[in-house]
Formats: C-alpha cells, sequence, structure tokens
C-alpha cells in the first residue's frame, strides 16, 4: 500500500522526519521566543520608572540578539554536542547544512529545529538575568556579559541536566523544561551579579514606579501564554504528555496567581496587580521542571505553595534578611526565579508520577524517576529519597555553579570596563544612555499641571485689565 504523495518521503522529507513533531516544535519555539521579543521587552520598559523604560527593554532585545548569534557560533555545540568532559560538550558550529538538516538527538527532527528551540531558552534566560540588574548596569559591560554568561555557565548547566551525556542526566534528575536550567541559573546568578553591579540611585530605590501598568499586563499576558509552547515543546512531539503539561502549566499559574492575590488583600488590604504578576511568574517557574511529570491536583498544590513561600520570602523575609536587603535586585529574580525554582524542583522529585516520567523520558525502568509521594505509597520508599536526593544535588549544583561563574565574570569585567553607570547616567537615565527616552511626556511620572496660578514664570506681575468695549 503506497503511502499519499504528501506523506512519502523525499530529499525535503526523510523517512525519519515526522512533519507534525516538527511543526509544532517550531511553532512551540516561536511561542518562547515571543515570551521574550516582544513579551519581556513590553513587561521591562513598562514595570520600570518612565526614565529607564528604554534602556530595560533594549537589555532584553539586545541579549535576544547577542544569544543567537553566539548560540550558532558555539554555545549549542557546548551544550548538546560532543562530550569535552561530562559536563561540558565541545564548542563548535551549529551552520552547516550537512548537521543542520541530519535528525537531532532525541525526537523526528531535524538539527536545525532544535538549535532554534534551545536557542529561545538561552535567550530567555539571559533576559531573566537583566531583570535583576535593571536601571543601574552599563550597556556596554552588559553587552560582554550576554556572551561570557552564556558561554561559562549556561552550557555546563545545560549539559549537566539536558544532554543525555550530562552527569546529571545519567543519575536521573527531573527537569521537565527548565527550572534547574533556566528560573534556577537565571535568579541565582542575577543575584549574583546584582550584588557586584552594584544597587540602583538612591532616589531610584526609594520610589521606582511602573510607568504603565497595562503594557506591563500585555508583557505579562504574552509570557503566560508563550509558556504554552516553554513546557508543551519539551517531550519533542507532538504527544499525550506535551497536552498534559501544557494544562498542568495553567492549572498551576492560575492558582499560584490566585494565591498570591489573596495573601496580599489579607496582609495590605488592596488587590495588587504588580503582585499578581509575581503571583503569575511563581507559577510558571515552579511548575516548570514537573509539568509532564505530575497530576492535576498535584499542579494544583504545586501552585497554591509557588503563591504562597516566594510571597513570604518576598515581602517578609527579604526585609530580615541582610543580605536580601542589601542586594538591589531590581525584579525580585531571587524570588520569582532562585525560590520558585528551587520550590518546583523540589516539589517535582515530591510528586513526580513513575507512568508519566516513562511517557516522557520513554524508558521502562521502573526504579528511576519515582517521586517520593509514590515511592512512599507504593513500599519503594529508597527509590523516592533517592530521587528527592538527586534534585536537591542538582539545585546545589546549579547555586554554586552560577554563583562562582557568574562572579568571575563580573570581576574579570570590572577590571576592564565599568559595571556600573555612573552617578549623572543614574540621574538622567534613558537620554543619556541611548539619546532616546521612550515618551513625549514631562517629568519622571509626576502629574502635569498646567495651571497659570502654580507658576509666576512667563507671567506679567499683574493680569492685564479686560478691554473696554467700544461706544
Amino acid at each position: 500500500m503506497e503511502l499519499p504523495v504528501n506523506l512519502r518521503p523525499d530529499p525535503a522529507s526523510p523517512e525519519w522526519l515526522n512533519k507534525g513533531d516538527n511543526a509544532w516544535q517550531l511553532t512551540a519555539a516561536t511561542l518562547v521566543g515571543m515570551q521574550s521579543v516582544p513579551g519581556l521587552v513590553i513587561l521591562y520598559g513598562s514595570i520600570v520608572k518612565k526614565k529607564w523604560a528604554v534602556n530595560s527593554a533594549f537589555m532584553a532585545l539586545y541579549a535576544f540578539a547577542a544569544v543567537l548569534v553566539c548560540w550558532v557560533g558555539w554555545g549549542y555545540q557546548m551544550s548538546f554536542g560532543v562530550e569535552l568532559f561530562n559536563f561540558l560538550g565541545q564548542p563548535n558550529v551549529a551552520m552547516e547544512q550537512e548537521f543542520l538538516l541530519q535528525r537531532t538527538f532525541v525526537g523526528y527532527l531535524p538539527n536545525a529545529t532544535m538549535v532554534y528551540f534551545q536557542f529561545v531558552f538561552a535567550a530567555i534566560t539571559l533576559i531573566l538575568i537583566a531583570g535583576a540588574l535593571l536601571g543601574r548596569m552599563n550597556f556596554h559591560a552588559w553587552m560582554l556579559f550576554v556572551p561570557l554568561w552564556l558561554t561559562f555557565s549556561y552550557t555546563i548547566t545545560c549539559y549537566s541536566i539536558w544532554n543525555p551525556n550530562g552527569w546529571l542526566a545519567k543519575m536521573g534528575v527531573i527537569d521537565y523544561s527548565g527550572g534547574f536550567v533556566i528560573h534556577l541559573s537565571s535568579g541565582v546568578a542575577g543575584f549574583t551579579a546584582a550584588y557586584w553591579v552594584g544597587p540602583r540611585a538612591t532616589n531610584d530605590r526609594e520610589r521606582f514606579p511602573p510607568n504603565n501598568i497595562l503594557l506591563m499586563l500585555a508583557g505579562a499576558g504574552l509570557l503566560w501564554m508563550g509558556w504554552t509552547g516553554f513546557n508543551g515543546g519539551d517531550p519533542y512531539m507532538v504527544s499525550t504528555d506535551a497536552s498534559l503539561a501544557v494544562l498542568n502549566t495553567h492549572v498551576c499559574t492560575a492558582t499560584s496567581l490566585l494565591t498570591w492575590l489573596v495573601l496580599d488583600i489579607v496582609f495590605f488590604g488592596k488587590p495588587s496587580v504588580i503582585g499578581a504578576t509575581q503571583g503569575m511568574i511563581t507559577g510558571l517557574v515552579c511548575i516548570t521542571p514537573a509539568a509532564g511529570v505530575v497530576q492535576g491536583w498535584a499542579a494544583m498544590i504545586m501552585g497554591v505553595m509557588s503563591g504562597s513561600i516566594p510571597w513570604y520570602t518576598m515581602m517578609v523575609l527579604h526585609k530580615k534578611i541582610s543580605i536580601l536587603k542589601h542586594v538591589d535586585d531590581t525584579m525580585a529574580v531571587f524570588h520569582t526565579h532562585a525560590v520558585a525554582g528551587s520550590l518546583g524542583g523540589i516539589l517535582t522529585g515530591f510528586f513526580s508520577h513513575p507512568k508519566l516520567c516513562r511517557i516522557f523520558y520513554l524508558v521502562d525502568d521502573w526504579q528511576h524517576y519515582i517521586g517520593l509521594a509514590y515511592g512512599l505509597h507504593s513500599g519503594q520508599v529508597k527509590a523516592g529519597f533517592k530521587q528527592m536526593g538527586i534534585q536537591i544535588l542538582g539545585i546545589l549544583f546549579v547555586i554554586v555553579v552560577n554563583v562562582i561563574t557568574t562572579s568571575i565574570i563580573c570581576l574579570l569585567l570590572g577590571r576592564f570596563i565599568p559595571l556600573r553607570l555612573n552617578e549623572d547616567e543614574l540621574q538622567i537615565g534613558d537620554d543619556a544612555i541611548h539619546g532616546e527616552e521612550a515618551y513625549a511626556l514631562w517629568g519622571d511620572g509626576e502629574k502635569f499641571d498646567g495651571s497659570k496660578h502654580n507658576s509666576v514664570y512667563g507671567l506679567e506681575e499683574f493680569p492685564l485689565a479686560p478691554p473696554k468695549a467700544e461706544a
């Protein structure tokens, strides 16, 4: 029986290529890319003070472009290529057609699709780091930081956890879609870089109102909806597991947002829009390492925890712990990504379902990927505790790697170029750095009152008497 003409193999569609999987993977990658451009570009540009709108948005846009060039130049092969060490691949280009048109290491996709898909994950990691540095980092230093951090930090955690030959991957760590590789890494690296760069200007730390909350919500909405591709694309196929991951992602996120909102109302009396956005982000981050390997009820429990534990660390502990008060983390990425990412990794080790893990990893081994809850239920307690131990080991590894590599990069850069803008630039903002401003509006967020009674400038000492009517 012959296949229909559109399904017959040919040079452009070899026998191993699954057209449906490839179409979804390219779509998922584009959804993730839209989380960054325009999603985080809009969110960053609107959640900051007006004078930092252009600089904040452009830090994200620049990182997206710079990461792509570095990724195809050497980053992809260092993350997914031939082993150099058990935590790093050999640097090599990913631009030759002979390589790009071959079947990738997993799934029924060409390498070109996998390079593109993994690029958007690498890009958003750098953009999330930028969130901790908004409002004071020297843009020229940021231009150098991006390729250096991608090369010497991201590739190490990515290879170790996501490459089948990585040492943590072989141990059986579960990171479905980047809770460790992306969110914990960006949270720790952002916080570390913020320590070395230094704080914003004093007046900015004391008062930093968003310049456009409605645009902020638009960016947040793109971020949320884009997560459909973020977690739905990681099985590398159009599978039942991908569908489960998408649903779990949105259930956890909605629950987290509502939990954060209720806590704000109970303790502060008002439903904060910015707070709800933070709750949305922590829900997205927390479910990411677990999306396709936990049941729906577990995703909802994770949402409650991701909406409350990071809320507590941000609203309560942040004011009590000296190091958290000392480091100026503009977008609170430590809480929304490092805390929420660690929480998600631990809860993945607790709630991961053996059957779902086998569907995702396509393995028949019953002794791996057993969450502690199911280990206790099925009598495989040792296997459950082992999985929890592996998850905690993965968290510690990511923290240590990012603290060390980010510190070395910042100290090295600081010897050649200032990491922080000078005081004059900090006071002026976008116009001093880029020669451009976001809005043709007066002032820095203050209300403009054009009444002549509020100023003596440009007015005569006494108003003129109205002209007399002619007889």
